[in-house]
């Protein structure tokens, strides 16, 4: 067997000050090593051109190798200084957004020019759709306990009671949240240093990850645009239970919050996994009521702690919008005929469309039974026919119902973030429908699947890039495609 060959450049595990040069897709930073034998290429996640980072080593191959960021040394020259708090989920936060959706732009297209083999994807260009609300956008926020803190004057972990975000890369370190992130609730995350004091003064423990111990897990909030409450939904574990009074936490949120707090929910999870909701656990209203309504193009949506909704309504109502330009763009192809919905979620792609059409007929499928049985209640509550939904694996369905091929002329497509089994596209492809929209949260999948929807005779006619998420490297793309 051959000897692999050693790196010339790196070890696994080395810790190197590196100065990023570029950016690619994903938002991983590009830094060189230079020497006499070559240009070596590493990759950072969550690092900007400009910045001087410490990272370290974990994987590496004979042309390039990816580190692990560890500190951000000096910043880049385009960042600008912002009222907010750094935490993980925002790395770009100090980055002016048109510059981030330069870099999403270009690294995006990038991807099916490379990985799609569509070299004139700049002429299928439509547009770069951005969020309505660049800062605080968010609808939900998962705030963990933990017993062992970082110490930000020392970059050190110590042994605190927190209550924020775990530290980027380490999942048993916790950093204290003190203020506003810019990407949540201002008023709550505010108000989450003395939501933290409260839990210390009850002499309870927070979790401990390596001990697997404590009592306070986490503090999930979901927040409706339409109404402005907030629902939230204390986690913690079953032993001293008895020593927390739920109902006296409640009257302190109402106490903050007023009529914002929609209601109080408590979760217990025994479970050692890093999950909020266990699937052996309980979940009970404590006070106020388990749902809020969200409302998305004049539809309402109700909304539970476990359902699945869009992250950033107002941007998604503006996703929503440009996937149903796209199917609509030719209402031949939907009216009167029979529109197949697939990954449907909780269907309100498919809703949209029954809505805005002359009796077309949405088939939605998905293989989350409780995203179909949201999907049934909302098409239920906004009084829109013509829908039909199966909780059912995507391509399991189309094997077990023939009788669709050859009559569908539009496929909509919103697979997660791994995209589409090859085996399950081509049974999609075998439909033979004249086109396809394709909506993906992972242009890197939907580019490959470029590739084989090409060789099946799918050409893009256009693609459009929708910035749900400012200040992350996340990008959602919508394509239509058309057979020749």
């Amino acid at each position: 067997m051959p000897r692999r060959e050693r790196n010339k450049f790196v070890k696994k595990n080395q810790v190197l000050e590196l100065k990023i040069e570029d950016y690619a897709f994903g938002g991983k930073g590009i830094a060189r090593i230079h020497s006499e034998d070559g240009s070596f290429v590493i990759f950072v996640p969550n690092t900007l051109p400009g910045q001087l980072v410490k990272a370290q080593i974990n994987k590496s191959s004979k042309n390039y190798a990816e580190a692990k960021l560890i500190d951000v040394l000096a910043p880049s020259e385009d960042e600008v200084e912002v009222p907010y708090q750094d935490i993980p989920g925002a790395p770009y936060i100090q980055l002016p957004i048109e510059l981030q959706h330069k870099y999403k732009k270009e690294s995006t297209l990038s991807l099916f020019k490379k990985i799609g083999k569509v070299e004139n994807i700049e002429a299928l260009f439509d547009e770069f759709v951005s969020s309505p609300n660049v800062f605080h956008y968010r609808n939900k926020m998962e705030y963990g306990f933990s017993a062992i803190g970082y110490d930000r004057v020392t970059k050190r972990d110590k042994d605190e009671f927190t209550l924020g975000f775990k530290r980027r890369g380490v999942w048993w370190m916790g950093d204290n949240l003190d203020k506003d992130s810019g990407l949540f609730d201002k008023q709550m995350e505010d108000n989450l240093k003395n939501i933290r004091q409260y839990c210390i003064d009850s002499g309870l423990d927070p979790w401990h990850g390596p001990k697997r111990e404590g009592f306070f897990r986490y503090f999930v909030v979901r927040k409706s645009f339409k109404t402005d409450e907030l629902l939230c939904n204390l986690v913690t574990t079953s032993p001293n239970l008895d020593q927390f009074d739920l109902q006296k936490f409640a009257n302190f949120l109402k106490d903050i919050f007023g009529e914002r707090l929609a209601g109080l929910l408590h979760t217990i999870n025994d479970e050692t996994g890093d999950r909020t909701i266990a699937t052996s656990g309980s979940i009970d209203l404590v006070c106020g009521k388990d749902k809020i309504v969200e409302q998305l193009l004049g539809l309402n949506f109700e909304i539970s702690m476990k359902s699945f909704f869009q992250t950033n309504p107002k941007c998604a109502e503006k996703l929503y919008n440009k996937v149903v330009e796209y199917v609509l763009e030719d209402k031949s192809k939907v009216d009167n005929t029979v529109v197949m919905d697939l990954f449907c979620g909780t269907g309100t792609i498919g809703q949209i469309v029954a809505s805005k059409s002359e009796n077309a007929k949405i088939v939605g499928v998905d293989i989350v039974v409780s995203a179909i049985e949201d999907a049934e209640k909302n098409a239920k509550r906004n009084n829109i026919e013509g829908l039909k939904f199966y909780a059912a694996d995507v391509g399991k369905f189309l094997t077990a119902h023939p009788e669709y091929e050859n009559k569908i002329k539009t496929i909509i497509l919103d697979p997660a973030r791994a995209g589409i089994a090859p085996k399950t596209l081509q049974k999609i492809i075998n439909l033979k429908a004249d086109r396809m929209v394709y909506v993906s949260c992972n242009p890197a999948t939907q580019a490959r699947d470029t590739e084989l929807l090409s060789a099946a005779g799918y050409f893009i006619k256009k693609i459009s890039l929708v910035d749900q998420f400012p200040h992350t490297a996340h990008i959602e793309t919508v394509v239509l495609f058309e057979k020749s």
